[in-house]
């Protein structure tokens, strides 16, 4: 569904989620290069665990929440990529500490 154009000719950036590389570009959101991807990346809610996709992509819906280097509960629309950003697709809540 989503594809990148034939015409984007911005740096390539190496991002890591749940430990495997994705290629993304510089000045795409976490979110976006999660799409982009064309993984089924999404979280799960902490109550039902019902699956989530990004909705909004501007920070209104917070349905794409992920794990950003270690610090939880992170809108990855609102995030850019960074060479070596390590992502974690958020399963139920977020525990305290982590």
């Amino acid at each position: 569904m989503f594809k990148r154009s034939d015409q984007d000719n911005r740096p390539a950036v190496k991002m890591f989620v749940d430990g495997a590389a994705i290629a993304a570009r510089e000045g795409d959101s976490v979110a976006a290069a999660l799409l982009a991807s064309g993984r089924d990346i999404r979280r799960a809610t902490a109550v039902s665990g019902a699956p989530r996709l990004p909705y909004c992509m501007m920070g209104v819906c917070f349905d794409c929440l992920v794990t950003i280097d270690g610090v939880g509960n992170r809108q990855g629309c609102l995030v850019p990529v960074t060479e070596g950003m390590q992502i974690e697709i958020q399963k139920g809540k977020r525990e305290i500490g982590k």
